[in-house]
């Protein structure tokens, strides 16, 4: 990667086109029909102005990371850096964004799901330290039929 200043910087509803181009262009990331269309990030962000982080590198969004709460927790989303620019810290860097972020809303705990299947983001939530649990069942009851699922090859 050739030196250039990274800008990490809260998510914007105008960042979408470029977000969806990273999302699209990384092997096995799954989009949801609804939730991670223009309208469904826009809401997202509408609810969480601060909280979501891009990082940009000249004129590419080469991260993002949708970050939402309730008010006592958080929810990390879609916690993703391209693969030309992984490694460098970025992943990191808009964590800590989205940390800081959270701190400022007295948000106290975060929570995110990793696959099973993916062992990149799995070896990264690791070396930050994160704690993995094993006491714990997910649920999830969909609400909306035509929100599917697609994951890229």
């Amino acid at each position: 990667m050739t030196e250039q200043t990274i800008q990490i910087r809260p998510m914007e509803i105008e960042d979408y086109k470029k977000v969806r181009m990273l999302w699209d262009g990384i092997h096995g990331f799954g989009i949801r029909s609804v939730d991670d269309s223009r309208e469904g990030v826009e809401r997202f962000i509408r609810r969480n102005p601060a909280t979501s982080m891009v990082a940009i590198k000249g004129e590419l969004v080469v991260g993002a990371i949708l970050c939402g709460h309730d008010g006592r927790r958080a929810c990390f989303y879609h916690v993703c850096v391209a693969e030309e620019y992984r490694k460098h810290g970025i992943g990191q860097q808009m964590v800590n964004a989205c940390l800081a972020a959270l701190k400022e809303e007295k948000v106290n705990k975060v929570n995110l799901i990793a696959f099973k299947s993916n062992a990149v983001g799995n070896r990264f939530w690791q070396s930050l330290g994160w704690s993995y649990r094993d006491d714990a069942n997910y649920y999830e009851c969909n609400l909306n039929e035509g929100n599917v699922t697609t994951f890229n090859p």
